[in-house]
Formats: C-alpha cells, sequence, structure tokens
C-alpha cells in the first residue's frame, strides 16, 4: 500500500483480476475488470493472456487507461490483471506486473496484492543460492520459488512456495492451462470466485464481477487454492485443518480501502460505512447544524451519522476530480497548496454552521488541520470532527509504506493534543466496539486490528519495530 503525503491516507497496493473462458475475449473483459478495480492501485496495470501455449503481457505506467491504451490483441482463453500502487520511490517499469516467467514448468503470469513480512530473508537466501532478480518487489521472490520447485505439478510448486512465505497475499496465477487463485492463511487481502457464462473470474473485489456482468459465486477461503481449468473449479486447502490460523481480515478494507459498491466476505462495505456514521452518531450526540464529509471517503459514514442523529447532510467541500495523484513530497506550503486544489469549501453551505466533519482515518494529521482551516475561512462558526475508525497507533507490516511508528500522529500524541493540531472545537474517533457493531457481519475475532493495538497476526521482523524499512523497494 502506498501512503500519499499531500492527502493523508494510506491507499490499497494492487488489486487482482482473471479470467478462465474460451467464448470471451479475456483480455477486453480483464481490461474492464482492472478498470472497475481502479482504485486499488493507480500507478500501473498490465494484463497477461494465455492461447494455451504462449503468455503475452500488455503493461504500462498510470492508470489503466494510460497504461493499456490499446485493448490487448492477443487472443487467449486466460488471462491475469493487476493494477497497482507502490511503496515510496518504486515507480518504476520494471516492477509492474503480472510478472511472467519462462521455466522448466512451462509459461506462468503471477499477480500479487499484498506485502510479505519474510521477503528480504527469503530473497537473500535465493540470490545466494543463484537466483537473478529483475525488479525489487517481493512479488517476485514468490515466483522464483514457484520456478526453483522441483514438485510435480504447478498446483504442488504454488503450494510449496506459499507455505514458505509470511505476511499478506492475494495471487492470480495464468499458465498455459489454468487459472490459479490462492489466499493467505490469514486473510488479510481479499479474494473472490465470479461465473460467466462459459467459464470463470477471480477478482479483489465483488464490484469488478459487476462491471462484467459475472455471477459472484463465493469468497475464497483463507488458506485456500482454487485451480480452475476445462474441467471446473477445484479447491484445496493448502493449509490442513489443523494447522489453520486465526483469520485477519484487514479492517480497513471496510473502512477505507474497498469500493462502496464491494461484498467482502460476505460484508457489504457500503452497509459497514453506514453503520459506522451511525455508530459515530449515537457516541458523539453531538448539538450541530449540518453533518458533511471529506469527499469522497467520509461521504457513506456521514450520511449514516446524519440519518441517526437527524442533522441534515450537506455538501460543504467540492472535489476537484480532475486532480491526479501526486508523486512529490511536498514541503507544508506545497501540501497546502495541493489540498486547496482538490479541495474547496462552499462558504453559502458552511458558514455560521456547526460542523460536523466525517473523514475515515487520520494517518499523520497533515491534511486534516488545512482542511478545518479552510472551513472556518469559509465562515464556519465551529468543526466537530468525526473519525470512523479508532485512532492509527501502530504501522501496518502487510502492505502499507508506514514503517516508522513515530510518524502516525495518535502514536505520539492524546486525542486533545490531535484536535489541538488540526484546530477542531471538538474530536472523535469511533470506538473499537462501534467498529465491530459496523461490521456485524464478521466476527471481530476475525478482523485485523494490528493498526490500532499493535496486535501483529503474523510475526513482525524485529528489525522493523524501530522503524527500519524491510520491504525490498
Amino acid at each position: 500500500m502506498h501512503y500519499d503525503s499531500v492527502f493523508d491516507k494510506w491507499h490499497e497496493e494492487c488489486g487482482v483480476f482473471g479470467i478462465f473462458d474460451r467464448h470471451l475475449n479475456v483480455g477486453h473483459y480483464t481490461y474492464w475488470g482492472l478498470f472497475a478495480l481502479q482504485h486499488r492501485g493507480q500507478e500501473s496495470a498490465g494484463i497477461a493472456i494465455s492461447d494455451g501455449e504462449t503468455i503475452e503481457v500488455t503493461k504500462g505506467m498510470g492508470l489503466v487507461t494510460e497504461a493499456i491504451r490499446n485493448m490487448p490483441i492477443h487472443e487467449g482463453h486466460i488471462s491475469a490483471g493487476h493494477v497497482r500502487y507502490s511503496t515510496t520511490g518504486s515507480n518504476n517499469p520494471k516492477n509492474i506486473q503480472p510478472l511472467v516467467i519462462h521455466y522448466l514448468g512451462g509459461d506462468m503470469a503471477v499477480a500479487h496484492n499484498g506485502n510479505l513480512t519474510n521477503a528480504l530473508a527469503l530473497r537473500n537466501e535465493l540470490e545466494n543460492n543463484g537466483s537473478v532478480f529483475q525488479t525489487t518487489m517481493d512479488s517476485e521472490v514468490i515466483v522464483n520459488m514457484i520456478a526453483r520447485s522441483k514438485a510435480a505439478s504447478t498446483e504442488e510448486r504454488i503450494i510449496e512456495a506459499v507455505k514458505r512465505i509470511e505476511g499478506a497475499f492475494s495471487l492470480v496465477v495464468a499458465t498455459n492451462e489454468k487459472l490459479i487463485g490462492v489466499r493467505d492463511p490469514n486473510g488479510f487481502r481479499p479474494l473472490c470466485l465470479g461465473k460467466t457464462e462459459h467459464g470463470y473470474v477471480l477478482s479483489s473485489e465483488t464490484c469488478a464481477l459487476d462491471a462484467i456482468k459475472a455471477d459472484f459465486i463465493r469468497h475464497i477461503d483463507p488458506g485456500e487454492m482454487v485451480v480452475i481449468d476445462d474441467s471446473g473449479v477445484r479447491s484445496i486447502m493448502y493449509v490442513p485443518q489443523e494447522e489453520k490460523v486465526q483469520k485477519a481480515l484487514c479492517v480497513f478494507e471496510y473502512i477505507y480501502f474497498a469500493r462502496s459498491d464491494s461484498n467482502i466476505d460476505g460484508q457489504s462495505v457500503y452497509m459497514a460505512r453506514l453503520n459506522m456514521g451511525r455508530e459515530l452518531a449515537r457516541e458523539t450526540k453531538y448539538d450541530a447544524d449540518l453533518v458533511m464529509s471529506i469527499p469522497d471517503s467520509g461521504t457513506t459514514a456521514a450520511l449514516g451519522y446524519s440519518r441517526e442523529s437527524g442533522i441534515p447532510f450537506g455538501e460543504g467541500l467540492i472535489k476537484n476530480r480532475y486532480m491526479g495523484r501526486t508523486f512529490i513530497k511536498p514541503d507544508q506550503k506545497q501540501r497546502d497548496l495541493a489540498v486547496r486544489m482538490k479541495l474547496n469549501a462552499v462558504p453559502e453551505v458552511v458558514a455560521g454552521k456547526r460542523i460536523v466533519l466525517i473523514d475515515d482515518s487520520i494517518v499523520r494529521g497533515t491534511t486534516s488541520g488545512i482542511i478545518v482551516r479552510m472551513l472556518k475561512e469559509a465562515g464556519a462558526k465551529e468543526v466537530y470532527m468525526c473519525v470512523s475508525s479508532p485512532a492509527i497507533e501502530f504501522p501496518c507490516h502487510y502492505g502499507i509504506d508506514t514503517s516508522v511508528r513515530k510518524e502516525l500522529i495518535a502514536a505520539t500524541h492524546t486525542v486533545e493534543q490531535i484536535r489541538e493540531y488540526i484546530h477542531a472545537d471538538k474530536l472523535h474517533y469511533l470506538s473499537r466496539a462501534g467498529l465491530c457493531r459496523a461490521i456485524g457481519n464478521i466476527e471481530e475475532k476475525d478482523l485485523c486490528f494490528a493498526c490500532f493495538n499493535g496486535d501483529y497476526a503474523v510475526q513482525v521482523p524485529e528489525d522493523t519495530e524501530d522503524g527500519g524499512k524491510y520491504v525490498l523497494e
């Protein structure tokens, strides 16, 4: 995942998509599927297509429409696609996925969503044994381990590899005969299975199934591999029942990462966010004139707050939808300008009002203060900031580029200190209990709260605990 230093947001690192269908133009359908997953990655995109004999890949930097300017023309019946957000400094064409290899086992394209916590150790081991790496991605560690395996089948090679890797991963793998999906034992990253008329689809989110009119079948279970070929779908639980570990579904999928119209592991994202707003209203009971959001991530929660509290919802901030992502590392003056280029307050809406302002999270607090000040300059009487998640006090080691805890404002400041820092009149974070009630279809024990409480489901290397960066890029 990528941290946007301008807008103080974490971004999901990747989206993956794949199709097995002998009656569709799988390249075109994968393109549309990736377009629906664009929110999960805006740095690069790629599509690999197999015709049963060779795998051809089309990829490039930028949005899907920029990276793939012409629809893939390679004919085939199997595809794997990928959209990517990288960690800081790695916007390199060499790192665009899917990664395609040609080895003794045949051709293979691998698309990976997640982050491996033991990638560096495995990479050092592989290099000592003669492996040569062309990218800085942990995904290439997976590819190398598959290629070096002596197992008899592709499925066995993949299982052998994923049993050694740790951390978060959802994989879509295309070979010349099969489409394979794999989800990590904890289920950090989502993956689902869909059905076309004559084939099957794998996707990070259900919204991409809707986009291509595929029927949703089910979510892939943590520790499961699905193998799709001409005979249909086979399921392999590569983690035996007696070795199963506790689920750790990323709670931020529901708070922010996933598209609102998706369903993740049986929970409607839209309803979860609406309920977060309702829970915020019950916890705060603020006497205010207007509820509004920082668009677009806080909008659904703001609607929930408005409906529960009876306070009218209004659009007090207008978003410039034509401002693309920036890769600059701005100073405060540049950041202020960038935020004002993207958001502008409407005086006619906010003037003289006591405003409940909803956002999904505060990471470093660099943007919230600018927005609060912007509203007050437009005439807002008071600003009560409500956050639809608990305070982020710990770095995520499963894909987010925030390995330095001290950079997280809640790790070093009290709620009152944060309130003063962002110049809000009131500040409230949603309680963990309220968050769990909002995500009512998922058991609390099955969610990962590590960024709130530091309880990591998968061991974190010791050299990262003081902020040392362990990722490869």
